[in-house]
């Protein structure tokens, strides 16, 4: 056999990379309250929620007339039938009171005096015709 008269290299041994610096204990542990940015969020909208208990007959419907929003006096906003005898009509951000009245059909008027409501409030009545 004939020897090789050219030296072989080993292959030299990789070098291990130096480990990645470890954060400080303190920077580790999450923001405290008091120095944490406050997360924003959106602001809930204020609605005022109307609601009357009053069986109108089959085929009929409840409406509501007045002043405030989305509210007139000359025509009804129809009201959601929510259960049996249950009618529900949900109003947008207002910042003055609200003055209404129920209608059957939106011709027939509750009796009585104007009801009121403040902005944000949830109202449960039992309208008389």
């Amino acid at each position: 056999m004939k020897k090789s008269s050219k030296p072989t290299k080993t292959p030299a041994p990789a070098k291990k990379s130096a480990p990645a610096p470890k954060a400080p204990a303190s920077a580790a542990k999450t923001a405290s309250p008091k120095t944490a940015a406050p997360k924003a969020t959106a602001p809930k909208a204020i609605v005022t929620t109307i609601s009357a208990r009053i069986d109108v007959g089959f085929g009929n419907s409840l409406f509501v007339r007045g002043e405030g929003p989305g509210l007139s006096w000359d025509q009804g906003v129809a009201m959601e039938c929510t259960g049996d005898d249950q009618w529900t009509l949900v109003l947008g951000e207002s910042a003055r009171p609200l003055a209404f009245k129920f209608l059957i059909n939106d011709q027939v008027w509750s009796v009585g005096e104007d009801y009121s409501a403040k902005p944000g409030s949830s109202l449960l009545l039992v309208p008389t015709f």
